[in-house]
C-alpha cells in the first residue's frame, strides 16, 4: 500500500519537524435533567478537551465522543486527545449506569441516554471557543462505537443540531441483532443469541443479573428494571413479547433513520458476531433514502476481531478525519457515497494479521455488484438436534476467543451426526466474496419446525476448513412437511463477509442443528436437509488503496511533506546510516547461521540496555546465552526477533541483514513466549493451522519431522486440552521448528518443566542441531546449559564478557577431581597442605579446592605418602565460571 506508506512516512517526518498542537483536558461532573419528563437529575462524569489554539476569536468545531457498552470516558481518552491535537474541541462522558456517572442503564433510550447527550450539546454551546451555526447551536459531530455508535445515530435523529456522525460497529435493530433469523424476507421469531446476551446483560456493566440480593429477589445491579426483566424472560423463553420488542425498538435507530439529516460515516467490522455487517447495511439504506450523504466502510475487526489490522487503522483514521474536516470545517472536497472494504491478506513476521483495503465508487449493499454461482453437491441428509441442545457445535467464542482466531474462524467445530455437508468442486480461479452469500435449501421435520445454523467454510487442501469471521446464519423455520419431497425451497442469506477463496480450495456448506452461541430447541428431533445445488457469491470490483483512487488531498499533502522528509533525511543521513548499520549482504557469512556485530540499544529515556554485543552461532552448535537479570539478554533477543530496532549494529542470518520481510526469515524459527493453542484441536491440527497462517505451501511445513524431533509421538493426535505443561512446551518447540528452519532461537525452553521433561528437552535440542542447523538458547538454568549446549556466551552490563565452548569457559580453575588408591590417606595429606574444602563426588573420587596449592606439589606429597594417584583433572562447574565472570551478583530485578 504505497500511498499509505508515503502518508505514514510523511506524518513521521512532520512529527520530527513540528510539535503537535497542545490541548487542556478538564474533568468535571455535569448535571443533566433526564427521564420521560426531563425532571430526573443525573450527574455525568465528563472530560473536556480544549485545543490550545481555540479562542473566542478563532473558534473550532466540537465533537461529542461516546464510549462502548461496559466502558467509561477513559476508554476513549486516547481518541479524544488525537481529535484535540487536530484542532477539535472534544467532550467525552461516562454514560448513565457506568463508572462514576449516576443513573441506570436504559440501552440508549431516547428518554434517558439520548436526552442526556442532547443536554451535553447544550453545555458545549456555552463554550465561547466552540464554533456556532446559530444561538445554542454549536458546530458539532457525534462519534462513537457500538453503544456509542447507536447513540450517535439516535441523537442525530432527535437533535438536528448534530452536523455529522461517525458510527462504528453498532446496531440497526436490537431485536433482530439478538434474535436474528436469516431466512430471506426475515420473520418475527428469531434465534436467541444467548452467549452475547449473557455477556452484555449479565456482566458488561457490573450488573449482577440473576444473583439474589439479601431479600431473595433477583438483583439487576445498575440495569434499569425493565431492561433487566427483558433479559431474564427472553433468556428463558428465547422469544420476545410485543412489549419487549417495542422496548428494544425504542433503542434502535431503525425506526428513526428517516429523521437523520447529518452526513453519516458508517464503519462496521467484518469479524462481528454481535452486530454483523447487515446492521450497518440497514442503517446505510435507511439514511440514504432521505438523500442524506452516507459513506460505508467495512474493516477486518469488530466485537470478535478487535481493532482490526494496523493498516485498517491507518485508513479508518484518514476516513474519519476527512469526514469531520469536510462537514465541520468545510475543508477538502465532499466525500462521495463510495465504499471501502478490507480483507485479510496474510500474516507478518510477528504473526499479526495483515490486510488489503480496496475502494469502490458506489456502495453496492450486501448483494454486491455481481454474483458467481458455485455448485455444491451432496445427497439429502438426516441430522439430529441433541437433547437439551448439548453437545453443541462451535462457531464463535464471544468474549473468549482471540481476534486472530475469530477472523479466521479457527475455533469452529461441528458435532458428528448433527450437521449436513454439501461440497463444491475445486475452484479453478480465486473468488473474493464481498457481501452476503445465499443458498437455497429444502428442510423436512416431523415436528413441523426446525432451528438450523448455516455456514460456509473455505476448505483448503491438507489444512482443513476455516469459517470466515466465525459467522453463522441462524434460521428458524415453521410449517415444514415431514417428507423432504414435499418441502418448499427456503432461501437463506448467510452473513456478509469479505474473504478471498484461493484457486485450488473448495467451499463446504454446512447445515447444523446446534450452536453454543445460540439458544436452540431443547427437545430432541431429526431433520432432513437437502441443498438445491449452488451458492451465490456476491463480488465487488474495487481499487486497492495505495495503487490508485485514494484521496488527492492526502496525496498532495504527502507529496509536500515528503519534500520536507527528504530534507530531514539529508540532514540526518550520516546518523541514520550509523544507527542502521551495514544493510548489504555479507558473502563471508553466507554459511554462518547467525552473526551479531556491535549491537547497541539505547532507549529514548537514555537507558542503555545493550552497549556492544557481538557473537556468532555456527552450524551444529547449541549456543547458550547467559547473564544476570538486567544484563541485556532479553533486549538482544528482541532485536533478533525484530521486536525492537537497534540503535547501532547489525544482525546477519546466513549473510543476509535481518529486517522485516526479508526472505531469509524463512530460515529462522523462534519461540520467546509459549503461544496459545486451541484446546479442542489436536497438537498436529494446531500446527497445521499455524502453518496455514504463514501462507507458505503445506509441503514445506515438514510437520512429521518437526513432531518427531520434538518427541511428541502419539500425543500429536490428542486434543491440546489434555496436554501436560511439558507436552505444551514441546508442542511450542515443534511449532518453532515447522519448516525445519536452519536457525532456532528459544527463550527459556525448559521453563516450568520437571526433571524428566528437562532431560527430554535437552535431547530434543541436541537432535535438532544437526545437518548444519543451529540453536541459540537464552536460559538462567546454568546446569542445563552446561549439559545441553556446546557453546555459551556470558552477557554482563550490556556486553559480552566471555564466549566460547562450554569446556573453554569452565577452564582450569582451582577445583580438581582426584582418583586415588587411598582416600583417607589422601585426605590426611590434603589437610596437612591446608586444603580444607574436600568432599566425595559419589563415584569413589575426591573433589577439592586447592586454593593456591600447586597440582605438582599435591601429586608429589601424595606419592611420598604412599597414595597412588590414578588421575587428577580440573573440576569446575559452569556456575563457578559464570559467578567468576559476573562477580556473583545481579544488576537488579528487571531484565534488559
Amino acid at each position: 500500500m504505497a500511498i499509505l506508506a508515503v502518508l505514514a512516512a510523511a506524518v513521521g517526518a512532520w512529527g520530527l519537524l513540528t510539535r503537535p498542537p497542545g490541548y487542556t483536558a478538564t474533568a468535571r461532573f455535569i448535571t443533566v435533567h433526564t427521564g420521560p419528563h426531563g425532571n430526573v437529575p443525573i450527574r455525568l462524569d465528563t472530560t473536556y478537551f480544549r485545543p490550545d489554539a481555540a479562542t473566542p476569536q478563532h473558534p473550532v468545531p466540537a465533537i461529542l465522543l461516546a464510549h462502548g457498552y461496559g466502558q467509561t470516558k477513559q476508554s476513549v481518552a486516547g481518541d479524544a486527545a488525537r481529535f484535540a491535537e487536530h484542532g477539535f474541541a472534544v467532550l467525552t462522558w461516562t454514560a448513565e449506569g457506568f463508572g462514576r456517572s449516576g443513573g441506570q442503564i436504559h440501552l440508549d433510550s431516547p428518554d434517558w441516554e439520548v436526552r442526556d447527550a442532547s443536554q451535553l450539546i447544550n453545555w458545549v454551546s456555552t463554550r465561547p471557543e466552540v464554533l456556532h451555526d446559530g444561538p445554542d447551536d454549536p458546530r458539532v459531530a457525534v462519534v462513537g462505537g457500538s453503544y456509542g455508535g447507536a447513540l450517535a445515530l439516535l441523537l442525530a435523529a432527535y437533535d438536528h443540531r448534530v452536523d455529522a456522525i461517525v458510527a462504528e460497529t453498532t446496531w440497526n435493530d436490537l431485536s433482530r441483532a439478538f434474535l436474528p433469523n436469516d431466512v430471506a424476507g426475515g420473520g418475527t421469531d428469531g434465534v436467541f443469541k444467548k452467549a452475547w446476551a449473557g455477556l452484555l446483560f449479565g456482566g458488561g456493566s457490573g450488573a449482577r443479573v440473576g444473583i439474589p440480593d439479601g431479600d431473595g429477589n433477583p438483583s439487576c445491579g445498575r440495569l434499569a428494571p425493565a431492561i433487566c426483566q427483558l433479559y431474564r424472560e427472553s433468556a428463558t423463553t428465547g422469544t420476545l413479547t410485543p412489549a419487549q420488542r417495542a422496548l428494544l425498538e425504542q433503542s434502535s435507530p431503525a425506526g428513526v433513520l428517516d429523521r437523520i439529516r447529518a452526513p453519516a460515516l458508517l464503519v462496521q467490522g467484518e469479524t462481528d458476531t454481535l452486530f454483523p455487517l447487515s446492521e450497518a447495511d440497514a442503517n446505510a439504506r435507511g439514511i440514504a433514502r432521505t438523500g442524506t450523504p452516507v459513506h460505508v466502510a467495512w474493516y477486518t475487526g469488530g466485537h470478535d476481531g478487535g481493532q482490526g489490522t494496523s493498516v485498517d487503522q491507518d485508513w479508518l483514521h484518514a476516513e474519519t478525519l476527512q469526514w469531520l474536516n469536510h462537514y465541520l470545517r468545510g475543508v477538502g472536497p465532499a466525500p462521495g457515497g463510495g465504499f471501502v472494504f478490507s480483507r485479510l491478506s496474510g500474516y507478518d513476521e510477528a504473526g499479526d494479521p495483515t490486510s488489503i483495503a480496496s475502494e469502490a465508487p458506489h456502495y453496492p449493499g450486501l448483494d454486491g455488484q455481481r454474483e458467481r454461482l458455485i455448485e455444491v453437491k451432496g445427497p439429502p441428509q438426516v441430522i439430529a438436534n441433541p437433547p437439551g441442545g448439548t453437545p453443541a457445535a462451535t462457531s464463535s467464542l464471544p468474549g473468549l476467543g482471540s481476534p486472530t482466531a475469530a477472523m479466521t474462524g479457527a475455533a469452529a467445530r461441528d458435532i458428528p451426526g448433527q450437521h449436513a455437508d454439501f461440497l463444491s468442486p475445486t475452484l479453478g480461479s480465486a473468488v473474493t466474496i464481498v457481501g452476503s452469500p445465499t443458498v437455497r435449501l429444502r428442510v423436512a421435520s416431523p415436528t413441523g419446525s426446525a432451528v438450523l445454523f448455516v455456514k460456509l467454510y473455505d476448505l483448503t487442501p491438507h489444512l482443513g476448513a476455516t469459517l470466515p469471521g466465525s459467522l453463522v446464519a441462524p434460521v428458524r423455520l415453521s410449517g415444514l412437511p415431514t417428507a423432504i419431497a414435499e418441502a418448499r425451497p427456503v432461501t437463506v442469506q448467510l452473513p456478509a463477509i469479505v474473504h478471498q477463496v484461493p484457486a485450488g480450495d473448495r467451499l463446504l456448506l454446512v447445515v447444523a442443528t446446534s450452536d453454543q452461541a445460540f439458544l436452540g430447541p431443547a427437545q430432541p428431533a431429526q431433520y432432513t436437509v437437502m441443498s438445491l445445488g449452488s451458492v451465490e457469491l456476491p463480488t465487488v470490483s474495487g481499487t486497492e488503496l495505495g495503487t490508485a483512487g485514494w484521496y488527492w488531498p492526502w496525496v498532495l499533502g504527502a507529496v509536500v511533506v515528503a519534500l520536507l522528509l527528504g530534507l530531514a533525511l539529508m540532514i540526518v543521513a550520516g546518523r541514520w546510516r550509523r544507527r542502521r548499520g551495514d544493510t548489504r549482504t555479507r558473502v563471508e557469512y553466507a554459511r554462518v547461521p547467525l552473526v551479531v556485530e556491535g549491537l547497541r540499544k539505547q532507549y529514548g529515556n537514555g537507558f542503555l540496555a545493550v552497549d556492544d554485543i557481538s557473537f556468532r552461532v555456527e552450524p551444529e552448535q547449541v549456543v547458550g546465552m547467559l547473564g544476570p537479570n538486567g544484563a541485556g539478554k532479553t533486549t538482544t533477543l528482541r532485536v533478533l526477533l525484530g521486536l525492537t530496532a537497534p540503535t547501532r549494529g547489525a544482525v546477519y542470518v546466513f549473510g543476509h541483514p535481518l529486517r522485516g520481510g526479508a526472505p531469509v526469515l524463512s530460515r529462522f524459527g523462534a519461540l520467546v513466549e509459549g503461544p496459545g493453542f486451541l484446546p479442542h484441536l489436536s497438537g498436529a491440527d494446531n500446527l497445521r493451522r499455524f502453518w496455514q497462517a504463514t501462507g507458505r505451501p503445506p509441503a514445506e511445513a515438514r510437520l512429521e519431522e518437526a513432531l518427531e524431533i520434538a518427541g511428541l509421538g502419539g500425543a500429536a493426535g490428542r486434543r491440546v486440552g489434555t496436554y501436560s505443561h511439558g507436552m505444551r512446551q514441546r508442542l511450542a518447540i515443534a511449532q518453532a521448528m515447522l519448516g525445519l528452519p536452519d536457525l532456532l532461537v528459544l527463550d527459556e525452553p525448559t521453563d516450568g518443566l520437571d526433571p524428566p521433561q528437562i532431560a527430554e528437552m535437552r535431547r530434543v535440542l541436541q537432535r535438532y542441531a544437526s545437518n548444519g542447523r543451529a540453536v541459540l538458547v537464552s536460559s538462567h538454568m546454568l546446569a542445563e546449559v552446561e549439559q545441553t549446549c556446546t557453546h555459551a556466551i556470558v552477557v554482563h552490563r550490556g556486553r559480552v564478557v566471555a564466549g566460547g565452548s562450554v569446556a573453554e569457559l569452565i577452564g582450569e580453575g582451582s577445583t580438581v577431581l582426584l582418583d586415588v588408591s587411598d582416600q583417607e590417606g589422601a585426605i590426611a595429606v590434603l589437610r596437612r597442605l591446608g586444603v580444607r574444602q574436600v568432599r566425595e563426588d559419589g563415584g569413589g573420587r575426591l573433589v577439592c579446592d586447592l586454593d593456591g596449592v600447586p597440582r605438582r606439589r599435591l601429586v608429589s606429597e601424595l606419592v611420598a605418602a604412599g597414595v597412588a594417584v590414578d588421575r587428577i583433572a580440573p573440576q569446575r562447574r559452569l556456575e563457578d565460571a559464570f559467578l567468576d565472570l559476573v562477580g556473583g551478583g545481579t544488576e537488579g530485578s528487571g531484565e534488559r
